[in-house]
């Protein structure tokens, strides 16, 4: 988000959420975006932003939702939501899905899972509610390792044979019949909202949750012609990966919401306390037996086979363990100087404390001697974060505003590591952020198109270099973004939407520089994308047509121009497409189609550029709904 890596930055009702996962919208009210820096609201790391996901609750009133969908991968997919009145302050609410079958344009890779999210709420015709819920999910998937570029656009190799080589096959498989990745999640929660007077409010968060990923991927690597122009003659490397790890969190949060006035001036304050423990444990796992020489294994280039004989992922003895405690306190005063103009600020300090401990175990590969290095370290430290802005409207339907924005990540704060040396190490000072933005809003039609821009300016410190004399790593390394951002949003006419969007965004790399070679920019940040969605609505029909592009990613950014694989990921246009009709105010159907022009482009490529996800393929998912 706005050059910045938001992995780890997904809250779900405002507490954190970590863990490896692949989320779902099927318990979802909402997804909250909230663009530039936000350790004044989220905490430790929001360098960019944060992505909260408000989970359903219990209403007054009854409703009842159930949903099926197939698509041409051959995967279904069925979802209920259930809400039941008990009484007049009791309510109950029952979202759950499964679903099954394979992805599009990729064969044996599947996604398989099943999710359960029951709550029930005390007092809904009361000052004080009580709701509480849980959400479990089961995840039984067959990993993609990707395939190799080998030529797609914008490969390169030295060798010429390989350079000039066809593609693979985009469905091939380089997997092995064993690859797995099953993810168990629970999380309970406890929230209480209690009106305790007409424009004061408390609410309070409980959560335990708990995330159990056990993975094994089979990978590829480098490409080998073996000494040979015969092409059906070729391999590829593969490596086998796994993970076995688990997150836990336990965290309370308290949030006081007060409108009061001083005078002329209207306040709305928000103030809360939040205390967390997070914990990572991860026990490591590798096809190498310490004492042992790395085995290795290959694939057919243009002919995989997933019944090749292959290494076991198994334990090796070492492990990570990582643990941090957060304390912190926040405090927000939105003012309202009359209907024209409002100031805006906001605190938080959080007080963490990291410890980390690991056995890491290491074969020498000429004698094979085994090395177990043990490291055990601590960090803590006190983050103040804040922010400041003012909006003035000039009519009743515009505004423009300022603001500015101070956020910090720690080290260790992303992965729960602590080193000895570099961007995780334990004597590391904290990374800051600065953020500065500009923007307008206006809402046209009576209301009905909300028309926004932004322009902005977030410069990262303290990332760690090279220095050129002293060859010593030192944080003096900066990171700047400049961006402007367009959007519009809402109803052209009654029957005509519209969801509009064109961004513009430099990242350069300040002071950054290796041993070898000076960092100028930054990698896979894309300088244009822009977004258009816009849908149709006459006698229960709804026709839509969209479209997404994603400009050039650069993977080779330095001032040592030598290039491997792919240099860069090349930008592209796809088109989305829908089709529905509404037979009555209970049940509808849908017909999404993606990727009309069946457009073959990049969604991931890792860092070495020798291996890629593709995005989806020409495809289309019938979805029926109904209510009742």
């Amino acid at each position: 988000m706005r050059g910045f890596s938001t992995q780890t930055s997904t809250y779900v009702d405002g507490i954190r959420d970590l863990g490896a996962i692949t989320r779902d919208v099927f318990n979802l009210e909402q997804i909250e975006v909230v663009k530039g820096p936000s350790g004044s609201e989220a905490g430790r790391g929001a360098a960019s932003g944060y992505i909260n996901l408000a989970t359903k609750l219990p209403q007054a009133e009854n409703s009842r939702e159930v949903s099926a969908t197939y698509n041409t991968a051959e995967h279904a997919r069925l979802a209920a939501d259930i809400n039941q009145v008990i009484n007049d302050g009791i309510a109950v609410r029952l979202n759950a899905m499964g679903q099954d079958g394979g992805v599009e344009g990729r064969d044996y890779i599947e996604n398989n899972s099943w999710a359960i999210a029951p709550a029930i709420a005390f007092g809904l015709d009361t000052d004080t509610r009580l709701y509480l819920y849980s959400q479990h999910i089961r995840q039984r998937n067959i990993p993609d390792g990707g395939i190799p570029t080998i030529g797609m656009k914008g490969f390169y190799n030295t060798d010429s044979a390989l350079a000039q080589a066809p593609k693979v096959n985009s469905e091939n498989y380089y997997g092995h019949v064993d690859d797995h990745e099953d993810v168990d999640a629970d999380m309970f929660t406890a929230k209480i909202e209690s009106d305790l007077a007409e424009n004061l409010k408390l609410t309070n968060i409980t959560r335990w949750g708990k995330t159990e990923m056990d993975r094994v991927l089979t990978g590829i690597n480098s490409l080998n012609r073996n000494n040979s122009t015969n092409p059906s003659q070729w391999t590829v490397s593969r490596s086998r990966q796994g993970v076995d790890q688990e997150n836990k969190i336990l965290a309370n949060q308290s949030t006081i919401n007060w409108n009061v006035k001083t005078g002329t001036i209207e306040h709305d304050v928000v103030a809360g306390l939040e205390f967390l423990k997070e914990e990572q444990n991860t026990q490591t796992l590798s096809a190498q037996i310490p004492g042992q020489a790395a085995p290795s294994t290959v694939a057919n280039l243009y002919r995989p086979n997933r019944y090749d004989a292959v290494p076991a992922v198994v334990p090796n003895g070492g492990y990570t363990h990582g643990e941090t405690d957060t304390a912190a306190a926040y405090l927000f005063d939105t003012l309202k100087f009359g209907e024209r103009f409002q100031l805006n600020g906001g605190v938080r300090i959080d007080y963490y404390d990291t410890n980390y401990d690991a056995l890491s175990v290491n074969t020498n590969s000429t004698t094979l001697a085994v090395t177990r290095t043990q490291t055990d370290l601590g960090a803590h430290d006190t983050l103040f974060s804040w922010k400041l802005g003012g909006l003035y409207k000039p009519t009743t339907y515009s505004s423009v505003y300022a603001s500015y924005a101070k956020s910090l990540t720690p080290p260790g704060s992303a992965n729960f590591t602590l080193s000895e040396t570099g961007a995780n190490s334990s004597a590391a000072d904290p990374q800051e952020t600065h953020h500065y933005e500009i923007g307008t809003k206006w809402d046209l039609l009576q209301g009905k198109l909300a028309l926004n821009a932004a322009a902005y300016r977030t410069e990262n410190e303290n990332q760690f270099t090279i220095d050129p004399i002293t060859q010593l790593s030192v944080q003096e390394g900066k990171k700047r973004v400049d961006g402007v951002e367009l959007s519009a949003v809402g109803q052209i006419t009654d029957v005509w939407n519209i969801s509009a969007g064109v961004a513009h965004m430099k990242v350069k790399q300040l002071n950054q520089q290796t041993a070898t070679a000076i960092t100028v920019a930054e990698r896979w940040s894309p300088e244009w994308t822009a977004s258009l969605w816009s849908t149709y609505d006459v006698a229960g029909f709804k026709l839509g047509l969209g479209a997404r592009y994603v400009d050039d990613q650069k993977r080779v950014i330095t001032t040592d121009t030598a290039a491997a694989n792919m240099p860069s990921i090349p930008g592209y246009v796809v088109f989305d497409a829908m089709a529905g009709y509404s037979f009555n105010k209970n049940a509808s159907l849908n017909l999404n189609v993606y990727n009309l022009a069946d457009k073959e482009y990049i969604s991931t490529l890792n860092n070495g550029g020798g291996r890629v996800v593709l995005g989806q393929p020409r495809s289309a998912a019938l979805t029926f709904n109904y209510k009742f």
